[in-house]
């Protein structure tokens, strides 16, 4: 059922900024440091809040979903992004080393069991988490759902969305030979790989501002030069887990685990008109997932910050925290 967006109470719910309690380098092995921080009640309901991309990182505005008050509030830099270190590095850098590393932080932090929140590849990431892990899964929220299937890139990388958005399409495929466009992530691999440190960044500003331009239902078609070392990390880190296709091996697609999620209930939030994340992806996976409920927001692309989709997400985390008391 579609959902109209509540612009003004998306702006006015968004709860006021808080600041960590507690912010840490965690070492999770294979040369790798991630950045991890804590806010909101060191004694309430755990919430991990999974950043999207690949590359995305976590920003302060993610704190702000959850009443700081009930929610214990853990956010982290996956590998290779935001402030974890080695910066944009690929190496070591898989899904399952991060599913490895989400395990290491709730270990760490002494959680036995926690809410899981995820937004576009940070919803992949919290469905194949909790496909691994899901005895230490309360209830997954996922926005902007991808599955990561070879039909969502070709959707992105092959013209689908294009076909919308021509200019800007145009803009993405120009740089690259007319005779590499059969496969755009191959060949935007090549450069961002090249070792030549200005040629990566000058291609990763070209893929960073393909995607930002196509987040918000607002959008002009158009986006401001993304920070270089930002787009270098972004790029690398998305191509990287693209051209290995999520790193998902024979048997480890989410739909084909769909039965370890049997007992998790999770709230699925989607917008109607996403032109990164078609909402095809987030109806499929609740049509297999009985305990997983889908609400399509009215007027809403891809982004986090689109007043519809998060005004569902406050009403939804809201909710919990009510089920959670009574």
């Amino acid at each position: 059922m579609d959902k109209i967006p509540d612009e003004k109470r998306a702006v006015q719910y968004l709860y006021p900024p808080v600041e960590p309690f507690d912010q840490r380098m965690l070492d999770v092995g294979d040369g790798h440091r991630i950045y991890v921080e804590q806010c909101g009640n060191p004694e309430g309901q755990p919430v991990v809040v999974l950043h999207g991309g690949p590359g995305g990182g976590c920003s302060p505005a993610m704190r702000r979903y959850f009443n700081a008050k009930h929610y214990r509030i853990i956010l982290f830099d996956q590998r290779g992004c935001g402030r974890s270190r080695p910066h944009a590095e690929v190496e070591n850098n898989t899904t399952w080393h991060l599913v490895a590393d989400i395990e290491l932080i709730r270990e760490t932090l002494g959680i036995d069991s926690w809410y899981v929140f995820g937004g576009s590849w940070g919803a992949t990431l919290s469905l194949v988490y909790a496909q691994t892990h899901p005895e230490h899964v309360l209830h997954l929220i996922l926005r902007g759902v991808f599955l990561m299937t070879q039909p969502e890139l070709d959707w992105f990388y092959g013209g689908g969305a294009g076909k919308f958005w021509p200019e800007t399409w145009a803009r993405f495929t120009a740089p690259i030979p007319l005779e590499e466009h059969d496969d755009l992530i191959a060949a935007y691999h090549r450069r961002l790989f090249s070792g030549d440190r200005a040629e990566e960044t000058r291609f990763a500003r070209i893929w960073a501002a393909w995607e930002n331009a196509l987040a918000s239902i607002h959008s002009s078609g158009n986006s401001g030069e993304s920070p270089g070392d930002y787009a270098r990390a972004f790029a690398r880190l998305e191509n990287h887990y693209f051209t290995h296709h999520g790193f998902l091996g024979e048997g480890q697609a989410i739909f084909d685990r769909m039965d370890r999620l049997a007992d998790i209930p999770g709230d699925v939030v989607q917008g109607r008109y996403d032109m990164i994340c078609p909402p095809y992806s987030a109806w499929e996976l609740c049509q297999r997932w009985p305990k997983g409920d889908l609400t399509l927001v009215r007027n809403a692309g891809h982004a986090l910050s689109e007043p519809g989709i998060s005004a569902e997400l406050v009403r939804v985390m809201d909710r919990l925290a009510r089920e959670s008391q009574s």
